[in-house]
């Protein structure tokens, strides 16, 4: 997971390589993604991004802060499962909870609107099918 910078050597016209000036410096490394998966114990990593700001990532999470607008009242509950996510295929299969995720509560169905992968925390708000059932 070294490459973020493409072309920092490249090729010519021909065909050869282009020997880069320079090697990559740390800012433009990328690293491995944080992925919150659904799971029994809650984890929360801290990195340092740039600018010496600290990063609260959730690793394992299975309770979500969900805002009923109708009740104006936000509740912690349980999550049963991860019913869609819009940003990957694979994540509806692995669990995985990021921004947009429809996930299915003890109170209904609700969509994350938090970026639990940077913000460390995970709040979500019932969607109007799940305000309507109960």
């Amino acid at each position: 997971m070294r490459k973020s910078i493409e072309s920092l050597g490249g090729k010519k016209y021909t065909g050869g390589r282009l020997n880069p000036s320079r090697m990559r410096r740390k800012s433009e490394i990328d690293r491995y993604p944080h992925e919150p998966v659904f799971g029994k114990d809650n984890k929360i990593v801290i990195r340092r991004v740039r600018g010496g700001i600290l990063k609260l990532s959730i690793k394992n999470i299975d309770f979500i802060n969900v805002n009923d607008t109708q009740n104006k009242k936000t509740i912690k509950t349980k999550i049963i499962r991860v019913l869609e996510n819009s940003a990957n295929k694979d994540y509806e299969r692995r669990g995985v909870l990021s921004k947009g995720a429809i996930v299915e509560t003890e109170l209904g169905i609700a969509r994350v609107v938090s970026r639990p992968g940077q913000h460390g925390s995970m709040n979500a708000i019932l969607t109007k099918e799940a305000t309507s059932n109960t």
